[in-house]
């Protein structure tokens, strides 16, 4: 990326379980230039997937995205969030389970938590889903990319059984409600 494209673009970071699965999602939208799955929210410096894993680091499998705000917004990627998984369930994700797989808003500062606050708080009230959201805002801290074998995951290892049962079905879900964001493929 170009010093005059980061002088464009702003980064968001979410959890939202599986940063596979995320990652898939956010990086076929229009203005996003770039998503990186990754560790943050814990106390172990250099986190590994491993240790991430197991639960004990704090950290949750997030991903952070880099995009133009001229094109998509804050508020359009924290509805792309909020519908692509499920904010309702406490440290879980489907089957996978732990506060590494917790979902979170890790603000980059105040207009951002601001912002998914206002979020939280129409769709608790809309009653658009059917328990109340559980979402976490954390101040982003130290973030710690994945190691390179996480990185475009779903687009490198499209055919393993993970991504055809988990993965394919969300991503056409998604599809299907954001067909006006979508990134010509």
């Amino acid at each position: 990326m170009s010093p005059s494209e980061k002088k464009n673009t702003e980064t968001a970071t979410f959890a939202g379980g599986c940063f596979w699965c995320t990652e898939a999602v956010f990086d076929r939208l229009k203005g996003v230039s770039k998503v990186t799955s990754g560790y943050t929210g814990g106390q172990v410096p250099d986190p590994t997937y491993k240790q991430v894993c197991e639960g004990t680091t704090g950290h949750a499998e997030a991903v952070q995205i880099v995009y133009d705000p001229k094109v998509i917004t804050f508020d359009q990627l924290l509805d792309v969030f909020f519908h692509t998984h499920d904010p309702t369930t406490l440290n879980r994700q489907g089957a996978d389970t732990g506060t590494q797989y917790r979902s979170s808003v890790f603000y980059h500062n105040e207009e951002q938590k601001t912002a998914a606050k206002k979020v939280i708080d129409a769709l608790n009230a809309a009653e658009v889903l059917d328990n109340p959201i559980v979402t976490k805002l954390e101040k982003l801290g130290k973030w710690y990319p994945a190691e390179d074998y996480h990185q475009q995951y779903f687009e490198l290892n499209g055919r393993q059984p993970y991504c055809q049962v988990v993965i394919n079905p969300k991503i056409a879900k998604f599809r299907k409600r954001y067909k006006t964001m979508l990134k010509d493929e």
